[in-house]
């Protein structure tokens, strides 16, 4: 891993710009969040719930880049598992956890993080850093997602 974490400066403007480009789609595409939802947002840290958007799909989408693919898979993002991924604004949840209020107050905590970071840039650059080291899911922005929503949702959250 710590090889990895060697290589993350410069794959970071490939992720930027991955993440860029599906938040635009997302918040062009996607719906806005209910009143409920918006009141967990801001429960979850979140200053601007009205732009959050959120898009649902079969499969969460994965980068077409093989070295992107390769982060991802060496850090555990994109597993079978995943249900939810946040890029800025822009909220993918799978259609099957529609109706699963603990994942998207999971991602609306992430949102918040990267409020609080002054952007997607920093919070994505920190967090990625985290999953390689300590390791997914021992970092302290995934472990802050899920003391949080485990506090608005209850204990058996996520």
């Amino acid at each position: 891993m710590k090889s990895i974490l060697s290589t993350l400066p410069s794959i970071l403007p490939l992720v930027f710009e991955w993440v860029e480009k599906q938040e635009a789609l997302i918040l062009a595409k996607a719906e806005g969040l209910t009143e409920d939802q918006q009141a967990d947002a801001i429960r979850a840290g979140v200053s601007s719930p009205e732009k959050i958007r959120v898009l649902y799909v079969e499969t969460l989408p994965k980068p077409e880049r093989q070295d992107l693919q390769f982060l991802a898979q060496q850090i555990g993002l994109f597993s079978p598992r995943s249900i939810g991924l946040a890029l800025g604004y822009g909220i993918y949840l799978r259609r099957d956890f529609r109706e699963a209020r603990s994942t998207l107050v999971h991602e609306c905590v992430h949102v918040g993080q990267h409020e609080r970071m002054n952007g997607v840039r920093p919070f994505l650059t920190e967090y990625l850093r985290e999953c390689i080291d300590p390791g997914y899911p021992f970092g302290s922005l995934e472990q802050e997602a899920i003391i949080m929503t485990q506090a608005i949702c209850g204990q058996n959250a996520r």
